[in-house]
């Protein structure tokens, strides 16, 4: 009898320690994110909650632009990272104006992003966490630009060198369905974002990197991984068109450069069949996958993001494109080389020759 009050009541006991941390984990979340830093006594981020709105990412990145050459330069993903670190992840109204409002102290010289952050405890985990996710997004670059007598002239710029994923001139719907219950296979969420739109629509790599998986998969059909050079992202496109789903140079290993055509828009995929249409509606999944240790390439400890808000930031830069008519490809009209991309060219050369 005495053993089995002791059970009850070890039992009881367990029950009460479970309940209070699924409601302090809760509360985290509600507050904002769970923020499972190195301080955590981890030794590399595990999950990241994106909520910024293209609002936001807009006005931190005209700031980042517009102040470029002055001598307090402001760095976009910092100034996120710190109205995030304010609000727990979170971008209540009037963030917008808090974003403008801290960078006029800082190109005022009144204080420093040191000085402004030095109490915010969760800084250091968002700044890691949105350059995770930004990181290739800004910063220099070449590219053709149009001139007055149709010639194309190489320029130098600073800006936003990440493209929209679908073609300039495409017509796309699109709403935020991360998240939504998928059933195929398993019972799972839909971890990307739905582009809806006609089949052989280019499909544009939204930042430079090289090919990681390229074929068939039996969830997203015709399919393209792309990876960026730092090896934090990893872009999926899914669903490519049947029978020419890939821009025909492509193969894994292959460097691609931000803008370029990579594949064409089709319903592929829900079988174990190649070359299937099972997906009833023509669209592009794009996902993001942010690797802070390979051993979240696969597995339980994936992390995906919801792309919405950056789908509708990326709009503002889309890729003009023209048509093979024979090769039936489409290319970009106006070229453009990323040092990002010259750079792991170049040490890739180095060390097949070493």
């Amino acid at each position: 009898m005495k053993y089995m009050k002791y059970l009850k009541f070890a039992i009881a006991l367990e029950c009460i320690l479970i309940t209070a941390v699924s409601i302090f984990l809760t509360a985290k979340r509600q507050d904002g994110d769970f923020v499972p830093t190195e301080a955590d006594g981890q030794d590399y981020i595990k999950w990241v909650e994106f909520h910024v709105p293209e609002e936001a990412l807009s006005a931190a990145y005209e700031l980042d632009t517009a102040t470029y050459q002055e001598d307090v330069h402001i760095n976009w993903i910092d100034l996120l990272a710190y109205v995030a670190a304010k609000h727990g992840g979170q971008f209540p109204s009037g963030s917008v104006k808090e974003l403008s409002g801290a960078a006029q102290k800082l190109r005022g010289g009144e204080t420093t992003m040191e000085e402004l952050t030095k109490e915010l405890q969760y800084f250091p985990y968002y700044q890691k966490a949105y350059t995770a996710i930004l990181g290739g997004f800004v910063g220099e670059y070449k590219i053709q630009k149009k001139q007055e007598d149709g010639t194309l002239r190489w320029e130098s710029c600073y800006g936003l060198k990440a493209f929209s994923p679908i073609a300039k001139g495409f017509y796309y719907e699109d709403y935020d369905d991360f998240g939504a219950s998928r059933s195929y296979g398993y019972a799972r969420p839909h971890l990307g974002h739905d582009m809806m739109g006609q089949i052989g629509t280019p499909i544009i790599a939204v930042e430079s990197g090289y090919v990681e998986a390229l074929g068939w998969n039996r969830y997203g059909g015709w399919r393209i991984g792309i990876r960026s050079f730092d090896k934090k992202r990893y872009y999926y496109y899914a669903h490519l068109r049947q029978n020419f789903p890939y821009n025909k140079q492509l193969k894994e290993g292959s460097v691609v450069t931000a803008g370029d055509v990579i594949g064409y828009m089709g319903h592929t995929g829900y079988s174990d069949k190649e070359n299937v249409n099972n997906i009833k509606v023509t669209h592009l999944h794009w996902g993001l996958q942010l690797i802070f240790d390979e051993s979240q390439k696969e597995g339980n400890n994936e992390i995906w993001i919801d792309c919405y808000e950056l789908t509708k930031f990326l709009y503002k830069n889309r890729c003009e494109t023209i048509k093979d008519e024979e090769t039936k490809e489409w290319h970009r009209v106006c070229e453009m080389k990323d040092p990002a991309a010259e750079a792991y060219q170049k040490r890739q050369y180095q060390n097949a020759g070493s």
